[in-house]
């Protein structure tokens, strides 16, 4: 109270009866009782985190042991088709002689990508706490801008030099499969290749990726399409709702546009590199 009126939290409280203090008393209970699972719920399912990491590290393995198989099975079909047709034979022929080699380039590269993601990584963290120390020393905002930029040309050079370097290796599987090559001797014959033949490389190198970025738009809104979470999405979202019979038509509809893309991919590539690729004898 300040010198004037009782306001109502000074105001004295009314004692409180038996009965009020007995109902008071059993309101957590009430609430407890009301909260309880009905006897015929079932209780959720707990995922075990360990359990989790085992799963994807199993699903990680056998997607390194399997991709190369299936690499060097696309390329030689891709290659045999050229000459007339082509068989599932010679996919599981191709596969099979041509593994390891396709496997110790598939080891090498997704080391060399988890080395660059490590790397940026790291450029992003120091370049954040950098950034952050310079706008919290109250300087006006100079360093952090500084910072920002160093930090952009250093990630920006990083992934210039990846795409040459992806871009000079690509042929790799090509190179092994058509010529009969072995590992190194493919990732040298891509990289001589596409030395004596950068521009045409680098013109179908672009027009590979806009094909790619429109197929996976198209694809990603098919999926959308036919994915469970279109019920949920947000309403600026013009998503319509398809019937189970549509969606599975759509689903259908995109696998195959997605297996026919990567035979036509596979047979482009294959067909791009004879053109372009002396015989093995001769120079490059």
């Amino acid at each position: 109270m300040c010198g004037g009126r009782p306001t109502r939290r000074d105001r004295p409280r009314p004692p409180r009866s038996p009965e009020s203090r007995r109902r008071a008393r059993r309101r957590p209970r009430r609430r407890a009782r009301a909260w309880r699972r009905p006897p015929g719920l079932p209780a959720p399912r707990r995922r075990d985190p360990l359990l989790a990491s085992v799963v994807s590290l199993g699903i990680s393995l056998l997607l390194i042991v399997l991709v190369p198989f299936f690499q060097g099975g696309i390329v030689g079909m891709a290659d045999e088709a050229l000459e007339g047709k082509t068989s599932l034979g010679s996919f599981v022929r191709e596969g099979r002689s041509n593994y390891v080699s396709f496997l110790v380039v598939y080891l090498v590269i997704l080391a060399l990508n988890f080395a660059v993601g490590i790397f940026g990584f790291f450029v992003l963290v120091f370049g954040g706490l950098a950034l952050f120390a310079g706008g919290a020393g109250g300087t006006g905002g100079g360093p952090g801008i500084a910072v920002l930029a160093v930090v952009g040309l250093v990630v920006g050079l990083f992934v210039l030099a990846y795409l040459v370097f992806a871009l000079f290796v690509q042929f790799y599987g090509q190179a092994i499969v058509v010529d009969d090559l072995g590992a190194v001797e493919g990732i040298k014959r891509s990289v001589s290749v596409v030395r004596t033949h950068f521009v045409s490389t680098l013109g179908y190198s672009v027009l590979v990726g806009v094909i790619s970025l429109l197929a996976g738009g198209v694809f990603a809104l098919a999926t959308a399409l036919v994915s469970t979470q279109s019920a949920t999405s947000p309403a600026h979202v013009p998503i319509p709702h398809l019937s189970p019979a549509a969606a599975v038509g759509v689903g259908l509809a995109v696998l195959a546009l997605g297996t026919l893309f990567g035979g036509f991919f596979g047979v482009y590539s294959v067909a791009f590199y004879r053109e372009i690729a002396p015989p093995v004898d001769g120079s490059a």
